[in-house]
């Protein structure tokens, strides 16, 4: 039996600033992205593309979705598997290269670069190669076209 599960967002429009899209630049790409009894997380399009950079934009959302998926599905094969994970920090980073046009782009690749703290040096080693594992549970990495590579680094917590 397939399970489901759904997910609904509002999209809600925020940048008229008086004319609507009557041209390129007399509106603001400002928005909110919302959920019932979360809240709103404002974002815009990218400064390169007229967005307001005190915004979230869709492109560091979906970066941040790849290193959040990630950091839950190893969270879990580490508890799961015996690795006690004190800490954890990653400084994902993502590339969006442009069409020969300039009119769009895709993201093509998300560098994930955890820094993983454990309670004992012996869990070191599985603890890294746990980071292998993630891509084949991940929802977000199982979903999308793009490369995504890891760059862990490993420490011990100090006693």
């Amino acid at each position: 039996m397939t399970t489901t599960h759904t997910y609904d967002i509002v999209v809600e429009w925020t940048g008229n600033l008086g004319s609507g899209t009557d041209s390129y630049r007399t509106f603001s790409r400002d928005h909110e992205v919302l959920a019932d009894g979360k809240p709103g997380i404002p974002a815009s399009s990218d400064p390169a593309f007229r967005g307001d950079p005190a915004r979230w934009n869709p492109e560091e959302l979906l970066v941040a979705s790849v290193a959040q998926c990630h950091m839950l599905w190893y969270l879990h094969l580490c508890a799961v598997g015996g690795v006690t994970v004190i800490d954890y920090e990653d400084h994902a980073h993502g590339v969006m290269t442009m069409d020969e046009s300039g009119g769009g782009g895709r993201i093509t690749q998300v560098v994930l670069r955890p820094e993983v703290t454990v309670a004992d040096a012996s869990m070191v080693e599985k603890a890294r190669s746990l980071h292998g594992d993630v891509p084949a549970v991940c929802f977000i990495a199982r979903s999308v076209n793009f490369p995504i590579t890891h760059a862990p680094v490993m420490r011990v917590q100090e006693k």
